[in-house]
């Protein structure tokens, strides 16, 4: 087991952004300077918290609360940190999450108006002191990212379904943190080129790997 503590790179963003094809570009980028890489996503990253994924984004006859959906999210979570997350950090791996708690804050907090109050409980009781150490933040006028969202085909899920205020607000919420963690949270406008952005993430990345 190496004695060097991984890095914890999470990527976020609104619908139709280019995270799913922005993943492999990131896992590939860092391994080919010799650093061993884990993907996963939220939610989901574990059997059991990709069921409660298929809860959280399946539509049901009985309308899911709020509470109870931000409940599920967290539930998720700990699973997650706990079977993947914190043992390939321990063993020196790094791991590249598709969405983390960033996403609570924007759907949960500004999509449902949960008080970020009662999310920040739950991230410190699920995660203790644990966070990223980069975050990449693609942003994207909603319009344009609900047209490429649109433009994958497939029938919506339960979050994709929402009014296009819904999604203001998960955005708004989205520029919210990156202005109140400019360390952390790296802004990204992605309505560029493909080859534009994947330059930029890799000059953030960069100076990770020279630390």
């Amino acid at each position: 087991m190496s004695n060097k503590k991984g890095k914890f790179i999470t990527l976020e963003g609104g619908e139709g952004v280019g995270k799913s094809t922005n993943v492999p570009f990131i896992k590939h980028y860092i391994e080919a300077r010799g650093v061993n890489v884990v993907t996963t996503r939220e939610p989901g990253g574990t059997s059991l918290a990709e069921k409660i994924r298929d809860l959280l984004l399946q539509r049901h006859d009985e309308a899911l609360t709020k509470e109870a959906e931000i409940l599920l999210v967290f539930a998720a979570r700990a699973q997650h940190l706990n079977q993947v997350i914190k043992p390939a950090l321990a063993q020196g791996s790094w791991v590249l999450c598709d969405r983390f708690t960033d996403a609570t804050y924007a759907y949960q907090g500004g999509g449902r108006g949960i008080e970020s109050d009662a999310i920040n409980w739950l991230q410190r009781f699920v995660q203790n002191d644990l966070s990223p150490d980069l975050t990449l933040l693609l942003d994207l006028p909603v319009a344009a990212g609900m047209a490429r969202a649109k433009n994958r085909g497939g029938e919506a899920d339960r979050f994709e379904a929402e009014q296009i205020q819904f999604f203001e607000q998960v955005r708004s919420n989205y520029l919210h943190l990156a202005a109140a963690f400019p360390g952390r949270i790296k802004l990204i406008e992605a309505n560029r080129s493909l080859e534009t952005v994947q330059q930029e993430m890799a000059k953030h990345i960069d100076i990770m790997l020279e630390k």
